[in-house]
């Protein structure tokens, strides 16, 4: 059986005084007897849940629905059984006998409902008869289960009269000079925190009760109850959901997105009951997880204010017992050990302050914080820097409707009226989201820095260091709670949520990539140098450039940002935009209108519904134009959902599968899996054959899946020394946990070095020492503070990384900094600045001694191009380390000049603060020996000078590391250029986009989790994907997400291409490994038509005029459009029998040419179109072994292999009219997988995983 998705109503339940009690009170009031209004004891009256009709009861003669509803569930009505008529049962009629006997005896209700806890709920306050008609009032319910799931109530409190309350038969006693009022309460439970639209409903409700007659009452709430368990909920996304319930429209906004939270709720309200100074202390305690207690003497506004700053704190996720109404019976729950967040009547603020210790009170009647055993609650508070920007923008957001929309006539209508209304508290709420968000970026930003994802752990201390020391008692409290280890985790897997991407989007573009140009992580000294290290917050941690400037100047104290403003003019006048430079493009939202509610209690009547909901989805859908397909994909799914609830599963699975193709984000997986269970796979298959293609798709994600899950949920841990000796394996993985270096090679290397001549392993009194020694140095260097007459000689990116002792030397007395680019002097007294060397103009570093006295002390030489004298520094013991270190960054600085790679500089770089920490943790004869070992560049350049051959130089522009950031180097398989971006697919579904005028990195996206074979520009905003799980995934280039797949292929998907039809219209052309050939629309995604080749492994297809060329591992084939073969190329003679395979095909249309290549050979083969029975020309690759890729730029080809004396990757440059080699690049240490264009201006080589790099070479 299919689980049926969740609607808008889950139970609703009728609370109040028994018709017994009211009749003893009834009379007791006729008879003068009592002197003050009784407090009656509520209970439960009566239960109605969904469904509320089923097609088994409809008819005898209708055969029953797959979807069987066995355990009917049906409305309960309390009565006693002397009450009943005794002929209840006189026709004599089972069904009727069977009904009567369920409806007052036999009830299901949601297991997590508490019917015996919910009276109290329903009247926190008691229930309390009235001598006179009171106004009806509303309040909200939270429920939690013990899994932490919540469920959501909405009560409405209204009056009637006793007399009518106590004689449901319609009898009237003789009314006395008094009359009495009771109260009764209706409370609408769902899963969802719909509660400003169940409100509106509860009061359509009450409306249509006041003219019912009691005995008519039960049939209008169940009537009621049986119309909502009708509403589908909207999918998250651009589409709401209206209804009409007489006299409102009522409307049910979705979610933003798959993981955002449904706001249906007035986000405006806590701050017009707190100061912005209250306010942010409250979150602060939140965030810290204390034991809270709301008070005020409205029950509304204790859920509304409580569910309104948890929405504030999201995506961050309250993990603590919640419950924001506390009857008075339900006080003892405050005297509970852990943090919670509970709220109660006003009435009992002094007996919870005076019995309870530790608790937060939080007056929000009067807008003020106390605490239950003391005057001054002593808690961190949030950071300055992130609150100061909370207050600027807070206070410029206008929280008050009338006078936005004072310069508005008045509505003529009530639904349009509530319109006007609900679209000025959109915007409001957006403005609080992200103003909210912002402030929780500010506050955690750059934890991702500091985060391990291989081995799961988040290094708390490093984190701590950079944080303002006024702000670490803060951090160091939130650091240890459930709710920062949940978030945590999130990070951890790398989920994209409104966090991750905010944080992103606010991120300065420099501190955005300094993880692709700089390492290990250090401030630039520009920054330093303002204040020194004290005031220096990491640039992860500071409010970006970007979204400064949208801003007060936050450099000023916070009273200096107000001075344009007037201190006694409200700020609700401001006309500032609160959340300028954090807006992201909003999606004109659409809303849905559900047909008129039918007789709810008939099924006929109710499946008439359904189909009439389907057909005008399906309207909506045919005027949706395809490039809309975010909406289009929201109608799909709400039809799916209502295929789904009508028993037309296969419908359902056909609406379903369409998001693929508009929107997988949305798919509702478990839904899916369930009707798929409860299908027979023939009965699918027969009627629907291209359902297949789900089944096997869901099969193959739920093995995925599983194992994914088992790789991604494990705990957090935090950084810890080791504590016992650790070999190689373990010391690998310690280092690379402490955040120190991921590079594996490194690490092995460091290893020999702290092991030199003892046992192979490492203590943890060595580690320690060692990682002590690393922390000091970085510390150390972060504290020194440059003049401003310094910093204008060097680059604003420069940090000192290491600083010597004050020596003597040649140019006068200071201290020696090192930075990634030179070595400079600070001289003592005045702070002055001289130059010593640049890295790159070097020309000898060697230990010397100078003469002091009668002794020779050891002393650092440096000899510089194009000055005659040498630098000297009597560096004493400090000599053979920095002889060491320079000579060091010497190498790197050459090898990164002559490879065009920055990375061998910043590797060289990381290897010198290495040896620095080795010989302070060693301080023993073989320090500097053990410190060598590290020397890693210096003795590439003694023992093998890696010398570029000159054509190599000159063509070579620049390289990118992709894989800077992880342990070892990763395979290029795929390189795309769009105009402004670089495409680069890694191993494993990893994409990277890089910035093509600075080739930094500025996103990463996870497509899917398999290797990806080939990329597409498709059109201005579409980037088509060909994996090797079969799916071709749509990237959109302006929101850079993926949430399209085409997943038609049965196997890798391993070629694309591009053309247009004889309309002007873009197809694409996909293949597939097994050899089928698809035509795609561009425009609607669909399939136009296919057919299949017979071939081994077809790895490629081109378009070319009225055919396609398709390449295989055993053959070039030329094929008609409708996939009959004109030509087939066989391999040439000399490669028969061997294992030789063609790797790729080039086109050269103009000249009646195909060029081709095999991955086992050298040879270039061109072929005449018109004559495919062996290749008239051959151009042999000298010392090549294979090629595998080809790209065609102005008159040249390039073609990407591997040589044959080595195993280096080798690009090979060749005139397409002289068919002669003009050049041989070595810019690669293995095989080169991938070529693209950038603007035929530059050619961008990726190479296999040995080398993980991508090359940038100029076109001649």
């Amino acid at each position: 059986m299919a689980e049926l998705p969740s609607g808008l109503l889950e139970t609703c339940v009728v609370v109040g005084a028994s018709s017994d009690k009211l009749r003893d009170v009834y009379q007791l009031h006729q008879q003068n007897k009592f002197v003050e209004i009784p407090l009656l004891e509520a209970e439960v009256l009566q239960v109605h849940v969904p469904p509320f009709v089923s097609k088994e009861t409809n008819s005898s003669h209708v055969i029953g629905p797959t979807f069987s509803r066995v355990q009917r569930r049906r409305s309960f009505i309390r009565k006693k059984r002397r009450d009943r008529a005794p002929d209840a049962r006189h026709n004599g009629e089972a069904a009727n006998q069977s009904e009567v006997s369920l409806t007052t005896e036999d009830i299901s209700v949601p297991k997590d409902l508490d019917l015996i806890a919910l009276p109290q709920l329903c009247f926190p306050g008691g229930l309390q008869m009235a001598n006179e008609q009171r106004e009806d009032t509303y309040h909200f319910l939270v429920f939690t289960d013990l899994f932490g799931n919540r469920t959501h109530g909405v009560v409405a409190q209204y009056y009637r009269s006793l007399q009518e309350a106590a004689f449901q038969n319609g009898h009237r006693w003789i009314s006395s000079k008094y009359r009495l009022f009771t109260p009764f309460a209706v409370c609408v439970i769902s899963k969802f925190p719909y509660y400003n639209a169940l409100r509106d409903c509860l009061s359509c409700l009450l409306v249509q009760l006041r003219p019912t007659r009691q005995t008519d009452f039960a049939e209008a709430m169940k009537e009621f109850s049986a119309k909502l368990s009708l509403v589908p909920l909207p999918p998250p996304g651009q589409l709401h959901v209206s209804f009409s319930l007489r006299p409102l429209q009522v409307v049910l906004p979705s979610r933003e997105d798959q993981d955002g939270p449904i706001i249906d709720v007035d986000l405006h309200l806590p701050l017009l009951c707190f100061s912005y100074t209250t306010l942010l202390q409250i979150l602060s305690y939140l965030l810290q997880e204390q034991r809270l207690v709301f008070f005020s003497s409205d029950w509304a506004r204790l859920t509304l204010v409580a569910e309104c700053l948890l929405l504030y704190l999201k995506p961050l996720t309250w993990q603590h017992p919640y419950v924001p109404v506390l009857s008075r019976g339900m006080l003892d729950f405050l005297m509970a050990p852990t943090a919670f967040l509970m709220g109660c009547h006003i009435s009992h603020f002094e007996e919870v302050a005076a019995e309870t210790e530790d608790l937060i009170l939080v007056n929000i009647d009067d807008g003020i914080i106390q605490s239950s055993c003391a005057d001054v609650i002593d808690l961190a508070t949030i950071p300055l820097t992130a609150a100061e920007c909370f207050i600027s923008r807070a206070e410029s957001l206008q929280l008050h409707y009338d006078l936005e929309l004072c310069h508005l006539g008045s509505a003529t209508e009530a639904n349009a009226f509530r319109a006007q209304r609900r679209d000025w508290q959109t915007r409001l709420n957006k403005q609080i989201q992200n103003i909210c968000l912002e402030l929780l970026v500010n506050i955690f930003r750059g934890v991702q820095d500091f985060l391990n994802h291989e081995h799961r752990v988040f290094n708390s201390e490093e984190f701590l260091r950079t944080r303002e020391p006024a702000d670490q008692p803060f951090y160091k409290k939130v650091l240890d709670t459930h709710i920062f280890h949940s978030f945590l985790r999130d990070r951890l897997n790398r989920k994209q949520d409104s966090f991750s991407r905010m944080e992103q989007n606010t991120r300065n573009l420099t501190h955005r990539n300094r993880g692709v140009t700089d390492s290990p992580r250090r401030p630039p000294m520009s920054e330093l140098s303002r204040n020194g290290y004290n005031s220096y917050t990491s640039p992860d941690n500071r409010l970006s450039k970007r979204l400064g400037a949208s801003m007060p100047n936050l450099d000023q104290s916070l009273h200096e940002t107000h001075t344009g403003i007037s201190p006694v003019r409200p700020a609700s006048l401001r006309k500032m935009a609160p959340d300028i430079g954090l807006k992201f493009p909003q999606k004109v939202v659409k809303v849905f209108r559900l047909p008129e509610f039918p007789p709810p209690l008939a099924y006929q009547y109710v499946q008439n519904y359904y189909s009439e909901m389907v057909a005008s989805l399906g309207k909506a859908i045919s005027a949706t134009p395809p490039d809309e397909s975010a909406l289009l994909a929201r109608y799909h799914y709400l039809r799916g959902l209502v295929n789904t609830v009508s028993n037309r599963r296969l419908d359902a699975l056909e609406d379903f599968q369409s998001l693929y193709k508009t929107d997988s984000d949305i798919f509702p997986l478990q839904m899916v899996k369930s009707l798929v269970d409860s299908l027979p796979e023939a009965d699918c298959a027969d009627r629907r054959p291209e359902l297949k293609r789900l089944i096997s798709r869901l099969k193959r994600d739920q093995e995925r899946e599983s194992h994914d899950d088992e790789q991604e949920e494990g705990a957090v841990k935090r950084f810890q020394l080791p504590k016992k000796y650790m070999q190689l394996e373990e010391f690998v993985k310690c280092v690379q946990e402490s955040g120190m270096v991921k590079d594996q090679g490194t690490i092995n290397r460091l290893f020999d070095a702290l092991t030199v001549g003892h046992q192979k392993q490492v203590g943890p009194e060595l580690f320690r020492v060692f990682y002590t020694i690393w922390k000091e140095t970085e510390a150390e260097a972060q504290e020194v503070c440059l003049p401003a007459s310094v910093l204008e000689h060097i680059e604003p990116s420069e940090c000192v990384f290491k600083l010597s002792s004050s020596v003597k030397t040649s140019r006068g007395v200071g201290k020696i900094a090192m930075t990634q680019r030179r070595l400079f002097l600070l001289t003592e007294g005045r702070p002055g600045y001289v130059e010593v060397a640049q890295y790159r103009d070097l020309e000898e570093v060697k230990v010397s001694s100078a003469p002091f006295l009668l002794l020779r002390i050891p002393s650092l030489k440096l000899r510089v191009r194009g000055r005659k004298e040498a630098f000297e520094a009597n560096l004493k013991t400090e000599t053979e380390l920095w002889n060491l270190m320079v000579k060091e960054m010497w190498a790197g600085r050459d090898m990164a000049d002559q490879h065009k790679d920055p990375h061998y500089m910043q590797q060289a770089l990381t290897n010198a603060l290495l040896m620095d920490a080795v010989v302070g943790s060693l301080q023993s004869s073989k320090a500097t020996y053990a410190a060598s070992k590290l020397a890693h560049f210096d003795r590439i350049k003694m023992e093998v000078p890696m010398m570029v051959p000159r054509t190599t130089a000159e063509t070579l522009k620049h390289k990118i590391n992709p894989s800077l950031e992880l342990a070892a180097p990763r395979a290029i398989d795929v390189l795309l250029y769009t105009p402004g971006q670089l495409w680069v697919s890694v191993s494993g579904g990893k994409v990277m986009v890089f910035d093509a005028s600075s080739w930094s990195l500025t996103h990463t996206c996870q497509v899917g989790n398999a290797r990806l074979n080939c990329m597409l520009e498709v059109d201005k905003d579409q980037v088509w994907m060909g994996s090797d799980d079969s799916v071709i995934y749509i990237i959109s280039m302006v929101a850079m997400v993926c949430n399209r797949q085409l997943t038609e292929h049965r196997s890798e998907v391993t070629g694309l291409a591009l053309d247009t039809d004889k309309y002007s219209q873009k197809v694409a052309y996909s293949c597939s490994a097994e050899g089928t050939v698809m035509a795609w629309d561009v425009s609607t995604l669909q399939v136009k038509k296919n057919f299949r080749l017979s071939c081994d492994r077809l790895h490629s297809v081109h378009s070319c005029n009225v055919t396609l060329w398709c390449c295989s591992r055993d053959s070039i084939m030329e094929v008609w459009r409708n996939g009959s073969l004109k030509h087939r190329l066989h391999l040439p003679e000399q490669h028969k029998g061997s294992a030789a395979t063609f790797s790729s095909v080039l086109l050269l249309l103009e000249r009646e040419e195909v060029w081709s290549i095999c991955a086992d050979s050298g040879d270039v083969c061109i072929w005449h179109t018109k004559d495919t029975s062996e290749p008239y020309h051959r151009v042999a690759l000298q010392d090549c072994t294979g090629c595998h890729c080809m790209i065609k730029v102005k008159n040249q080809v390039w073609v990407g292999g591997v040589g044959r004396t080595s195993t280096k990757g080798k690009v090979y440059i060749l005139d397409v009219d002289r068919r002669l080699v003009l050049k041989e690049l070595h810019g690669h240490s293995d095989k080169v997988t991938a070529l693209c264009s950038a603007e035929d201006r530059y050619i961008l080589s990726g190479a296999a995983k040995h080398d993980g790099k991508i090359a940038i070479w100029k076109v001649e």
